[in-house]
């Protein structure tokens, strides 16, 4: 069993190897019950959210990590990925910043993965 940082980071390493853009993870722990990581990543369009949500549920499905929900998927401008420990979202650039997860969720802790 991962720890949720583990699950975060192989997940970050996913998104980075599809070249998803404007990645960033949040330790919400603090802040929230929802869980311990929200992970947020742009995709160029439909078609590369749909790749990148794809890889990050094989990467983590291979480490034995399970999806607890989906949603989204269809539309393509943006995808949740919940493995409990860790939600993922990939949108769009246009669906993103409609959404502002950052500014809702800035009282949580950024974390560096530059340094992954």
């Amino acid at each position: 069993m991962m720890t949720p940082k583990e699950v975060a980071l192989t997940a970050v390493k996913a998104l980075e190897e599809k070249k998803g853009l404007s990645i960033k993870l949040l330790r919400i722990s603090d802040v929230s019950n929802l869980a311990d990581y929200f992970l947020i990543c742009t995709g160029s369009s439909n078609t590369h959210c749909n790749s990148l949500s794809g890889e990050v549920e094989k990467r983590l499905k291979e480490a034995g990590e399970t999806l607890l929900h989906r949603e989204g998927h269809r539309g393509g401008t943006w995808v949740l990925l919940d493995f409990g420990c860790v939600v993922v979202h990939i949108f769009t650039d246009e669906t993103r910043k409609f959404y502002d997860l950052e500014r809702l969720w800035n009282d949580a802790e950024p974390v560096d993965i530059d340094s992954i």
